[in-house]
């Protein structure tokens, strides 16, 4: 059976708690999708937290990658998923301010998060991606165009998953498919988290809905790399989708 053929799809998404992951974990439920969500928090009540029964939660922080690689593929295990038909790998963090004031501790951090963990996830569900012939997406970010003040390092993580991407979709190809998707500046929390309050200049930002549907829309389209721009993102919001496809 094809992959966007309608039935449900096993989905694995990383950073689901909040923001972008929350919403894109949300928006594959509805249409009929189970789905396996991981973050650094804890949640006591799966089905409470997400307000349906398709979204299985589990704690996997990627400050460790290893023992989260680990726990994830368990916890695939115990599920019975015997493929996955798309990973997004979502989950990340940042710090904002001059390079020559980040610490040392807060630049490995984004190096573990951002990019180490990615790799290990990559690697460790590669065999469930090539069985279901599935999709690879790291999300990256549009700051590596232009490159910003005061995002360095993090910058630097999201261009090396962008150098990842295009080794990977050749070595994979004919196994799985792999591709990065960049957002742009977006209404969520992750600036507030990394340290800095962006003021009104937030309502410039694209609302995370928007950017979740483009995210839908180039994994449907089969894009190996995008940059979701807002232009792109308010196009995106007329596209429907049918239930059973991803």
């Amino acid at each position: 059976m094809g992959r966007n053929q309608r039935r449900s799809h096993n989905i694995l998404i990383t950073g689901a708690t909040d923001g972008i992951g929350l919403l894109l974990a949300k928006a594959y439920a509805a249409r009929g999708h189970q789905i396996l969500a991981t973050g650094r928090r804890s949640v006591a009540d799966d089905e409470a937290f997400f307000g349906t029964p398709s979204i299985t939660y589990v704690t996997a922080d990627q400050s460790d990658p290893e023992h989260a690689a680990q726990t994830i593929t368990s916890t695939l295990s115990e599920l019975g998923w015997k493929e996955l038909d798309l990973v997004v790998l979502n989950g990340a963090v940042g710090w904002v301010g001059p390079p020559e004031e980040e610490s040392t501790g807060k630049i490995s951090e984004q190096i573990d998060i951002n990019f180490k963990a990615p790799v290990h996830f990559a690697l460790a569900l590669s065999p469930l991606l090539f069985q279901a012939k599935g999709r690879l997406v790291f999300i990256g970010s549009s700051a590596i165009t232009k490159g910003r003040g005061g995002f360095a390092t993090y910058c630097a993580t999201k261009a090396a998953l962008d150098g990842l991407v295009r080794s990977l979709a050749e070595e994979w190809r004919g196994r799985a498919s792999v591709s990065i998707l960049h957002p742009g500046p977006t209404r969520t929390e992750m600036l507030r988290k990394a340290g800095v309050d962006p003021g009104w200049k937030r309502l410039l930002f694209t609302a995370p809905k928007r950017v979740v549907k483009a995210i839908q829309v180039s994994i449907r389209r089969g894009e190996q790399r995008r940059i979701l721009s807002r232009f792109f993102c308010f196009r995106c919001r007329f596209t429907w989708f049918q239930e059973g496809r991803l």
